[in-house]
């Protein structure tokens, strides 16, 4: 990809800048670290930048290669701009043909100094930046560093008053760190300060440690505050922290005092009360003499035990009380029992449409569900689409096909000679029975 004069011109770069791989690159623009290592390798073995003994075709004719050097040129030179709008080719492909093609064009970033600059020029390139005549990177340019440079010394210039004097009792003010500066000169205090600072380490730490064990052992969801939790799951994460730190810590960090420590994690171990004792074989004779249909509310009332000892028995010994099955409601949906007439109202989009022009043109009925309290009661009425009428209805306790039959007879007994009205239903079961209307 490189040609002899390209290699011999890094070889040279590199020796003028002592063997700088990264200054060579940012001076040249190519080519990458590793190529340049394998070319200064073949200079000293053989003296001289040698061609390569592959040469293959370039991938890019020389039309494609000008067209996205004059755009680079025309548009700001930004190589980045230049490889979104072309869609090729690489950084450094780009730059050797610049090069290449229009010498002396390219923008080039400004090569790092490792020299110091003088105190004066720092104050002068602080101040161009505060007086706002150009830009950062101009400025930065324009004395050889980065753009970050001049920000760097102005707030190391504001941070602190740091002021000395020279032999004239010139003040002169030098930009340095505050962060050794306030440190104090006397080594016990610096020991102390040390010290604090691991015990502040370690604190959070152990606030960490309590996180991810309330996470873990005690299976609370993320976020949960420690102090919240019972004295039971507080002893179970002291007792998985205790190797790690003094029971003091973990004690303080949850907020319990160490008796209550001590008594939670004891608590499993003790034996049971009479009295408990006592409660828990009344609470499961109430329940096994109920056939396991009494809740805690039943059994409170029937054995006069306290809603809470009677909750904790019921949890305990995992009595629970089984809920009566629900009743079915009445579903008239059994398929498609007999042949399906046509659907005359039904539009060719999907829609219905129960419009009528004229009385007893179109009927509609469906049987409607009533729980009363003495059971449950079944309507069938039969309307007129043309005004909403009720022609005719009946009541049954039944969804039958009577009932669907006899609200329609009632409908029929009121037709006069020559009117055939349409009746649309759901097609229940209840209308495709045998005997169905």
């Amino acid at each position: 990809m490189y040609g002899i004069d390209e290699k011999r011109r890094a070889i040279e770069t590199l020796i003028r800048f002592d063997h700088s791989y990264a200054d060579t690159i940012a001076e040249l623009g190519y080519p990458n670290r590793h190529s340049l290592y394998n070319w200064w390798n073949e200079y000293k073995e053989f003296g001289e930048a040698r061609q390569s003994k592959h040469k293959r075709e370039p991938r890019y004719g020389l039309d494609m290669r000008r067209a996205a050097v004059d755009y680079c040129l025309g548009h700001g030179k930004s190589l980045a701009r230049t490889m979104r709008a072309m869609g090729y080719p690489s950084k450094e492909v780009l730059t050797a043909w610049i090069d290449e093609l229009a010498p002396g064009q390219r923008k080039a970033l400004p090569r790092r100094s490792n020299t110091k600059q003088p105190l004066e020029k720092k104050i002068q390139a602080v101040a161009e930046l505060e007086a706002r005549r150009c830009s950062a990177g101009e400025v930065a340019a324009r004395h050889g560093v980065s753009r970050t440079v001049p920000y760097q010394r102005r707030r190391d210039m504001l941070a602190g008053d740091n002021d000395t004097h020279d032999a004239d009792g010139n003040c002169e003010r030098i930009p340095v760190s505050n962060k050794y500066d306030e440190l104090p000169d006397d080594a016990e205090e610096l020991r102390q300060m040390a010290e604090d600072l691991r015990l502040k380490v370690r604190k959070l730490q152990l606030e960490l440690d309590v996180r991810e064990a309330t996470l873990e052992i005690v299976k609370k969801d993320p976020g949960t505050d420690p102090n919240r939790l019972t004295n039971r799951e507080k002893a179970l994460l002291i007792d998985s922290l205790r190797g790690k730190y003094r029971l003091r810590e973990p004690l303080e960090a949850t907020g319990i005092a160490k008796s209550s420590c001590e008594y939670a994690s004891n608590a499993p171990n003790r034996p049971e009360s009479e009295k408990m004792a006592r409660i828990r074989e009344d609470v499961a004779a109430a329940s096994d003499d109920s056939g396991n249909t009494y809740g805690y509310r039943r059994i409170c009332a029937v054995t006069g035990i306290a809603e809470r000892g009677v909750r904790k028995v019921m949890r305990e010994e995992g009595l629970v009380a089984a809920s009566r099955e629900r009743r079915r409601r009445c579903d008239s949906y059994a398929g498609e029992i007999s042949e399906a007439p046509e659907n005359t109202c039904l539009n060719e989009d999907g829609t219905h449409d129960f419009g009528a022009s004229a009385p007893n043109e179109l009927w509609i009925t469906d049987i409607t569900e009533f729980g009363i309290k003495a059971g449950k009661a079944y309507l069938s009425p039969m309307l007129d689409r043309f005004d909403g009428m009720p022609l005719s209805w009946s009541i049954s306790t039944s969804p039958n096909a009577d009932l669907a039959n006899s609200s329609l007879e009632g409908a029929c007994e009121q037709l006069a000679e020559g009117e055939h009205p349409r009746v649309h239903n759901d097609r229940g079961c209840h209308y495709q029975w045998p005997g169905g209307s």
